[in-house]
């Protein structure tokens, strides 16, 4: 099921939970920069707004859109905090593998609701990132905006040649007929 083509993402930044800074927790500016890693082509990035709450437990729910090349194997979204010095901290990085949205028996454009460990500079856990990650595909991007969204539609592969291509299945309840 996997394309040789490059793909579009998009991944809301949600929300992240205890992120912290030489073990102090961060009181404000946090924000979050999501990329390909890509060993093939240059990736694109996109990143969100500094947190507005100023709390260790920022919220974003903010749309990014990133293109990821083919070959990719990893999203990294990486946690930083913007400083009034020329560079911004980084709190952590969690790296996500290609796997966890793509291939498998999910459909095309299916929203996937994801958690991830970050890791600090020195490799220590270092707070949560909550994400939603989509492929968007042609079909999705001329989709209307809307309220009214399209379903898509969750195929179950089949043997063609043994089956017949059809796939039927009912569930069945029976209640328990014994009786004492």
């Amino acid at each position: 099921m996997a394309n040789t083509h490059d793909r579009s993402l998009e991944v809301t930044v949600i929300s992240g939970e205890d992120l912290r800074i030489n073990n102090r927790p961060i009181k404000n500016n946090a924000f979050v920069t999501v990329k390909a890693d890509s060993c093939c082509s240059p990736s694109s990035h996109d990143s969100t707004k500094p947190d507005a709450r100023g709390e260790s437990y920022p919220y974003w729910n903010e749309k990014l859109h990133v293109e990821l090349p083919a070959g990719s194997r990893y999203v990294v979204a990486e946690v930083r905090r913007r400083s009034s010095s020329a560079e911004d901290s980084l709190v952590g990085t969690a790296r996500i593998p290609v796997s966890d949205f793509i291939g498998g028996y999910t459909p095309e454009n299916y929203l996937h609701f994801l958690s991830y460990r970050l890791k600090d500079a020195k490799g220590l856990r270092n707070g949560i990132i909550n994400i939603s990650v989509r492929v968007v595909t042609s079909s999705y991007k001329g989709a209307s905006s809307s309220s009214s969204t399209s379903v898509p539609e969750f195929r179950i592969p089949v043997d063609q040649e043994k089956s017949g291509g059809t796939v039927t299945g009912v569930p069945v309840w029976y209640p328990n007929q014994c009786k004492s």
